[in-house]
């Protein structure tokens, strides 16, 4: 087995899940791959969540936080510079969760910390998590990845994660909220760029020395598609399993009730109800709205011929300020 470490430079989390999948895809048989790598800003979501469901998409949008859907399962965490992700990539042959495992366990060791693994995805100190796994095959390689946090700002986590479930029946694989603590905590001098270095020799001593490996521009083409992929909106929202949603609220014009069925991140069915006087403004909103995507410059485009313009903006504006319907672009 020839063994690799390799760090990314980027900060983009499009181009370092990107990066990811390029190197499942494509390593050879007989390499073991250590990938290091740092996001500032982003909400990354296992592959079978639902976006709505998830995330404070209106606070993402105006903050310029990244949603981030990942080819591995699990569930939504916010990533920034206080954040170190790793992935043990290598062919099903040499694939081994436990001695993957011993390599982070073994780093944190080092800090004179007893980390424990709890299930098959957490690593836990008294019971309070700071680093989450998950896991995926393609082309007969294994992927195992995770995240540590370092000195993460948990008021953004928080921020972006924690979302209302009041009038939202959304169906898709929920994340599990558990207590989560930063490493700092326990050593409060540790820095993410410290946490890599024990890392690296963690996994030098488990899996002998290990080589750069040879990528020398993470916007070589094989990324750079990838990368395509990650940024899509048919990736991030257009797999989103079905889910239904209701709002109501008084406007000026009149109350309005308005529920709707997204599927595949579109409105597949719409009903709107309202004492306003202008009937017709519901009626073509009905009309219009029908198979829209669920983003904001759609949902604009779709609505810019009716008339009434000073009622449509007091419905958009509720509705970015309710931010389950406007997603980022």
């Amino acid at each position: 087995m020839t063994t690799f470490i390799y760090h990314s430079n980027s900060y983009d989390g499009y181009t370092n899940l990107a990066a990811d999948g390029y190197f499942l895809d494509t390593l050879p048989k007989g390499d073991m791959l250590l990938y290091t790598y740092i996001n500032d800003g982003a909400v990354i979501i296992g592959r079978n969540q639902n976006a709505w469901r998830e995330c404070s998409l209106m606070d993402m949008e105006r903050d310029g936080v990244q949603l981030v859907r990942r080819h591995t399962g699990g569930g939504a965490v916010f990533h920034d510079k206080g954040n170190l992700n790793y992935s043990f990539i290598t062919n099903e042959k040499d694939y081994d969760i436990n001695k993957q495992f011993s390599v982070v366990l073994g780093a944190l060791r080092k800090l004179g910390l007893e980390p424990e693994l709890t299930g098959r995805n957490d690593i836990v100190i008294d019971g309070r998590k700071f680093s989450g796994n998950a896991y995926a095959h393609a082309k007969g390689n294994r992927a195992h990845h995770g995240t540590l946090l370092v000195n993460a700002d948990l008021a953004q986590l928080s921020k972006y994660l924690n979302v209302s479930k009041a009038k939202l029946m959304a169906k898709g694989i929920e994340s599990v909220r558990a207590r989560v603590c930063n490493l700092s905590e326990f050593v409060p001098d540790l820095t993410v760029e410290r946490m890599r270095e024990l890392l690296c020799e963690s996994f030098r001593e488990v899996y002998g020395e290990a080589e750069e490996y040879p990528v020398t521009d993470v916007t070589s083409s094989g990324i750079e598609h990838r990368k395509q992929l990650q940024t899509s909106w048919e990736w991030r929202f257009g797999k989103t399993p079905e889910c239904e949603n209701m709002f109501e609220h008084r406007f000026s014009f009149g109350e309005v009730q308005l529920h709707f069925t997204l599927k595949n991140g579109r409105i597949s069915k719409l009903m709107l109800f309202s004492d306003s006087m202008d009937t017709a403004l519901i009626s073509r909103l009905s009309h219009v709205l029908k198979g829209c995507k669920a983003e904001r410059k759609a949902l604009r485009e779709a609505v810019s011929g009716i008339e009434n313009t000073e009622a449509l903006q007091e419905i958009f504006d509720y509705l970015d300020n309710k931010g389950q319907l406007a997603n980022p672009n």
